[in-house]
């Protein structure tokens, strides 16, 4: 498997979630078996069917988090030197041309893209816009509503 790119902050929120998980979720979900198999009958027992589904998503979770952070290529924004170009980590505040509406976002991982804590992937169409650009530079985004322009007026490696 490719290395998976992962800002620091990103992969500490990661490791966060794995370890809440193994010790918090997964002793709950294994409790929450063992009372609905106290009830007996299991074939039509809701509580029984519920938990096992429950467990199904964390062990499926745990696997994914483990699987991402042993692949991780963890790249620190604040020790990147990149001359003011957009880089992976990089914090960036455009200006749609059209609408003058400014947006702040920061180009993480696939993992940890978030698009309400204004985190944008790296393979997302306006990062890959983004990327290899620098501060005054325009570029143009092909976006499902057509095409739009970006002015760059800032970019930080925070």
């Amino acid at each position: 498997m490719s290395a998976i790119p992962l800002t620091a902050s990103g992969a500490e929120r990661l490791k966060e979630e794995l370890h809440r998980l193994k010790t918090v979720e997964r002793p709950s979900v294994i409790t929450a078996i063992a009372e609905a198999r106290a009830q007996g009958d299991l074939s039509e027992n809701a509580e029984y069917d519920a938990a096992r589904e429950r467990q199904a998503f964390v062990e499926g979770r745990i696997a994914e988090l483990d699987g991402t952070l042993s692949n991780a290529h963890i790249i620190d924004p604040k020790s990147l030197d990149a001359e003011g170009r957009i880089v992976f980590g990089a914090t960036v505040d455009i200006e749609d041309l059209d609408s003058g509406e400014r947006l702040i976002y920061q180009i993480v991982g696939d993992a940890e893209s978030d698009i309400r804590t204004n985190k944008i992937s790296v393979s997302s169409p306006v990062a890959r816009a983004l990327i290899g650009k620098s501060e005054g530079d325009v570029v143009e985004v092909q976006a499902p509503s057509g095409v739009r322009e970006f002015e760059i007026l800032n970019v930080n490696y925070v």
